[in-house]
């Protein structure tokens, strides 16, 4: 964590602002050629993290991997599936955990981390659990010492969990963060582990965890509903002013191309990129240190002959490259060309916030300010929040990160600002003001990483 406990930091000391993407059965379904190009897509759009459960959750203990593999001898956790040799022309030599190998490894040398989950929380114990649960304490930490010691020194952020409840279950997740420690450390020791909790739908790991050593960052579930029934900003902000102090970010959003609320599509419709770039701004303007997108036939890496879950519109080869996809990495480029580290969520910028799909969510550091405005609606701005006599105005262009100069003004009193675009779902735009003397160059044009 970096010094304020808000954001997280590479060992070397620069900042690191996450952008995820859920490929939670790329270990289970992809063949090696599919996941190298599927990664190399997601680093060209500047993704830094891929979240990918390695017991997947469509039948990951009983259906094999592209190769026929199964992950564990006899569905048992604490006896992995490993052969050895890792040759992958020898079906005998490449088992299971070559491939996850392979595809960590492919990951890593793109300079991407994998947000590994050890098993989808459907195997595990939990509330209104159904049968084929295969997880207890003592096999669960057997489970994580494995994976400890196999994956300990790669790039990795390990991600308990999986869209389940830990209520009263806590104590087979607080095992296998232990095996993990011990595989990666030899000893119960989370130092130079990043670790955190992936929940149920509309709910946070800080309701399960909240004071948990083990826990490096809070990570919600805001999940697939419409805006007005999933305010993001009330629930990144409880989790950005609980105490202890931890970074928070949103792990699952609405993901593009989904049944909006798990609804038919006649009811709600299916969302798309301006709902996927609503989700990101609002979640890192409201104090999230970074952001996971999703598709709706990525996640399942959906294709010809497999079973479709609640209606995927493209197969995955196809829906990777989907417009929202492509976009998310203006809102990181924004937020790094600016002093990163210092930046806080300030809603005090925005005089009229409005609300539901409309909502007008803020951000600043010292010398400057970020306001989204969800819909192309004016803002009216209250200066005099950050440094500076006169403030530099920008508009930023979340479709394809360019930025427009508007003018220099009077840093005090109210001024509204008219967007580009006036009025209208798609229509979102990010104000920028910058302190006019610190003279910097056009919003997401180059990054403060590093500085």
């Amino acid at each position: 964590m970096s010094q304020n406990r808000r954001f997280l930091e590479t060992a070397d000391g620069r900042p690191f602002f996450y952008l995820g993407d859920t490929a939670w059965e790329l270990f289970h379904r992809l063949n090696r050629q599919e996941a190298a190009r599927y990664l190399d897509l997601r680093a060209r759009q500047r993704y830094n993290v891929i979240q990918a459960v390695a017991l997947a959750e469509l039948e990951g203990i009983a259906d094999p991997n592209a190769y026929g593999d199964l992950p564990l001898a006899d569905g048992d956790p604490a006896r992995p599936a490993v052969t050895a040799g890792a040759d992958s022309s020898n079906a005998a030599q490449y088992d299971y955990w070559d491939h996850v190998d392979y595809i960590v490894d492919q990951a890593n040398r793109r300079g991407l981390y994998i947000g590994l989950l050890p098993t989808w929380a459907r195997w595990t114990p939990h509330p209104n659990a159904r049968p084929g649960v295969i997880f207890t304490e003592q096999n669960a930490e057997a489970y994580g010492t494995f994976l400890g010691k196999r994956y300990g020194q790669k790039g990795i952020i390990w991600i308990l969990g999986g869209d389940r409840s830990a209520e009263g279950f806590q104590n087979v997740w607080r095992a296998m963060a232990r095996g993990i420690a011990i595989g990666v450390n030899g000893k119960e020791d989370y130092a130079g582990l990043t670790m955190t909790y992936h929940p149920n739908g509309g709910h946070s790991s800080s309701e399960y965890f909240a004071n948990e050593h083990w826990l490096t960052f809070h990570m919600q579930q805001t999940g697939h509903r419409p805006a007005q029934r999933a305010p993001v900003w009330e629930t990144i902000t409880a989790d950005y002013t609980r105490e202890p102090v931890k970074p928070v970010m949103d792990g699952e959003p609405l993901y593009e191309d989904h049944p909006i609320g798990f609804r038919q599509a006649k009811e709600l419709g299916y969302s798309f990129d301006a709902h996927v770039r609503q989700r990101a701004y609002w979640d890192v303007f409201s104090g999230a240190f970074g952001h996971t997108y999703g598709n709706h036939a990525v996640w399942q890496m959906y294709a010809k002959k497999r079973k479709a879950i609640n209606g995927p519109l493209f197969f995955w080869h196809e829906a990777m490259h989907r417009p929202g996809a492509a976009q998310m990495q203006y809102v990181r480029a924004l937020v790094e060309s600016r002093p990163f580290l210092e930046r806080i969520p300030d809603q005090s910028l925005v005089a009229a916030p409005l609300d539901g799909a409309d909502y007008i969510a803020a951000t600043r550091g010292t010398a400057y300010a970020f306001i989204y405005t969800a819909q192309g609606r004016p803002i009216t701005v209250a200066l005099g929040k950050i440094t500076g006599e006169r403030v530099r105005a920008w508009w930023f262009n979340p479709r394809n990160g360019s930025a427009d100069e508007i003018g220099v003004f009077e840093n005090r009193g109210l001024r509204e600002f008219q967007p580009p675009s006036l009025g209208g779902f798609g229509a979102d735009a990010v104000l920028v003001l910058d302190d006019a003397a610190r003279n910097w160059g056009a919003p997401g044009a180059a990054s403060f990483a590093g500085r």
